[in-house]
């Protein structure tokens, strides 16, 4: 009688660790989907953040040049400016206007 309550713990030990084992093993699979998931989040992100960089790197080098255009000491910008935003001209220069359709 007593082999058989040996046996019978040994297959309770082994059903209880089998168990343990494979809670562990369905929580690490869990973990490790929720992980590559994140992964795959932060690759689009760093792909966002990337693009956004180099646009903003283009604005800048753009927004140099318009400030060596805008230099004060520069005649083509201040004759642009008064033509532009003020009408006025040269005494002996003609300025024609589209019409509006």
């Amino acid at each position: 009688m007593k082999t058989g309550r040996k046996r019978k713990t040994l297959n309770t030990g082994a059903i209880s660790i089998g168990t343990i084992v494979l809670a562990f093993l369905v929580v690490m699979s869990i973990q490790i989907f929720k992980l590559k998931e994140k992964d795959e989040a932060y690759s689009q992100l760093e792909s966002q953040k990337l693009q956004e960089y180099e646009e903003e790197t283009q604005r800048a080098q753009e927004l140099v040049e318009l400030e060596k255009y805008m230099n004060i000491n520069n005649k083509e910008f201040v004759e642009d400016m008064a033509k532009s935003k003020l009408g006025l001209a040269y005494e002996n220069e003609i300025i024609f206007k589209e019409r509006e359709e």
